[in-house]
């Protein structure tokens, strides 16, 4: 099972600054992390996803680059397989798409026009028509939000096909990434989350006669440094998720305990790892530089 280390700079101001963003995409590069991951807030400082990922993937030769999430419904999905498939083509098949549905945050529902009890539906639909996009000459569908009478993306993407990964955890969520996705990256888990949702994404993806690869089971790994307190948001959503449970044994604190909980999720199966950093550090390269330290020997 190969291990994969990448970093998710999620919606960090970092993003929105281009001396500094460009620094850290470069000393990814350089350090050999595998990936990048830029999450989407309409309504916060990060840059535009899509934007962000062209920029980062024009400065760089290896590295993959993904989003942690894109939020799809709202989306036109002819134009958005437009825009992903040229930027394979751009990157050179370096393309990491992971889309949701969207937080619960009515400023950024009202940004993408499509109500929350509408959005699984949407995206449902939306999912596999970009799926048929990438991989069919000509597309025809007639649904209930789409009508397309004949489209064609031109270039078609590297990739063959594109994978497309989905995260989550509710029952509904676990049920989508087996049958819509390609690889399954949920955040604030434990490995008792991770190890039964593999379980669960594999049953449903074998219920619709599909077959998640062993190795696009991953996690995203958000820390805080050692001597930052919780900020109380963020106790909020691990009580939401997990009642009871300590919040700290999904958000570890400083880079030994990221490593630490890492060996656990491999322990049950995981081998793909986004690590973030919810406290913006003040030296951006010194941090990276101690996390490549501690975590890329991990990998084999």
């Amino acid at each position: 099972m190969k291990i994969r280390i990448g970093f998710g700079l999620g919606t960090q101001t970092a993003a929105g600054n281009s001396t500094e963003f460009s620094q850290i995409v470069d000393d990814l590069e350089r350090m050999g992390f595998d990936s990048l991951w830029l999450s989407e807030r309409v309504n916060g400082p990060a840059p535009d996803p899509l934007v962000a990922m062209t920029w980062a993937a024009a400065r760089t030769e290896r590295i993959k680059i993904g989003t942690a999430v894109m939020v799809l419904p709202g989306r036109n999905p002819v134009l958005l397989a437009k825009a992903i498939a040229s930027l394979d083509v751009l990157s050179n098949g370096r393309v990491l798409p992971a889309f949701g549905l969207g937080i619960a945050d009515t400023a950024e529902q009202a940004a993408f026009g499509v109500q929350r009890g509408d959005r699984a539906a949407w995206f449902n639909e939306a999912l596999p028509l970009l799926r048929r996009l990438w991989e069919e000459d000509e597309v025809t569908h007639e649904g209930e939000r789409f009508s397309i009478p004949s489209a064609k993306v031109r270039p078609k993407p590297i990739q063959d096909p594109i994978e497309v990964w989905l995260g989550g955890q509710a029952p509904s969520e676990l049920k989508r990434a087996g049958r819509y996705g390609d690889g399954w990256l949920p955040s604030f888990a434990t490995p008792e989350d991770v190890a039964t949702g593999i379980e669960t994404v594999n049953r449903h993806a074998a219920e619709v006669g599909r077959h998640i690869d062993d190795e696009h089971f991953g996690v995203l790994v958000a820390y805080t440094d050692e001597n930052t307190p919780l900020l109380p948001r963020l106790q909020a959503i691990v009580e939401k998720r997990n009642p009871g449970l300590d919040p700290r044994e999904v958000i570890p604190a400083g880079r030994e305990g990221v490593r630490d909980k890492i060996k656990q999720f491999i322990d049950v199966g995981a081998s793909k790892f986004v690590v973030m950093a919810l406290n913006e550090p003040s030296e951006w390269t010194a941090e990276l530089g101690l996390l490549a330290e501690d975590l890329l020997p991990l990998e084999n």
